[in-house]
């Protein structure tokens, strides 16, 4: 460990204990993982409450997997239910669909930490994060005084990585899981079905990669609306032309389906849009 990672978790220890009690929105993802371990760290573990939304746009597999790692810290982890459902700016699917979504959640765990008598909600938003100049999700936290203690002690996304993998935790080099409304492009109405067949069709296409004897770390399936497209890591774009990936994802309920010559990019829907009106996110399974 470096001696400007060791200072800036110092800086992060020293914050933690000023806030004396959190609800951590904890995704499972490397960032809000860290926060939760670190919190405990600082805190103890009966001073920190982990929280996950069960929204229908969170992957197959993820509230399992988060679960695992809280209750593996002594953490209590509960399930939370939000409306975004409900919210015409989050089903009409526009660039802020996530400001809406971390609305929802944000509301929630508010009324949460003061049922539980906990000081503080915090969201695993590191200094890479902020220094973006389009978040939506951001500015739905920094509205409901959310706080970021792993951006305000300035630790980046390799530092959360680098000191993740210091300390053991297992999600030190895990692929970023967003959501599954992160999936849809912006204008094409976010509902049940249509987050129900990305996530069929991420896991068929997972299940065919992997039976072909390929290892993909990264792999999206994007609803465009009229068909599917689909990005694996760019090494095994080729490879992935010579199986069957197009065709069972077209079959999860797809008119048709393609795959992008290019390879995955995290966020690529977002490379039509103008420079003022790029969607993102806290570390939550909300958005890529």
């Amino acid at each position: 460990m470096t001696a400007a990672l060791a200072e800036r978790l110092g800086r992060l220890d020293l914050h933690l204990r000023e806030l004396g009690s959190l609800v951590v929105a904890f995704s499972g993802g490397a960032d809000s993982a860290f926060l939760l371990a670190a919190a405990v760290r600082s805190l103890g573990s009966d001073r920190v409450l982990a929280a996950t939304s069960t929204a229908a746009s969170l992957a197959t597999g993820e509230w399992q997997q988060a679960h695992r790692f809280a209750t593996g810290l002594g953490v209590a982890h509960v399930a939370v239910a939000t409306d975004e459902m409900t919210r015409p700016g989050y089903v009409g699917n526009g660039p802020d669909r996530c400001y809406h979504c971390k609305s929802a959640l944000g509301d929630e765990l508010a009324v949460l930490a003061a049922r539980r008598g906990l000081a503080h909600v915090a969201t695993g938003t590191n200094a890479d994060d902020v220094r973006e100049p389009h978040r939506p999700g951001l500015r739905a936290a920094a509205e409901r005084s959310i706080v970021t203690p792993l951006a305000d002690a300035g630790l980046t996304k390799a530092d959360v990585r680098a000191a993740s993998r210091d300390w053991c935790l297992p999600t030190w080099d895990k692929p970023q899981a967003a959501c599954l409304a992160s999936r849809i492009a912006y204008g094409v109405p976010v509902d049940g079905e249509r987050l129900a067949r990305v996530d069929r069709a991420e896991a068929a296409a997972r299940a065919e990669l992997a039976g072909r004897g390929l290892a993909v770390r990264n792999l999206r399936v994007r609803d465009l609306g009229d068909r599917a497209r689909i990005e694996v890591d760019s090494s095994l774009v080729a490879a992935a032309h010579s199986t069957d990936v197009v065709a069972v994802v077209a079959a999860a309920g797809f008119p048709r389906a393609e795959l992008d010559p290019r390879g995955f990019r995290s966020g690529s829907l977002n490379e039509g849009l103008t420079a003022g009106s790029v969607a993102s996110s806290w570390d939550l399974p909300l958005v890529d």
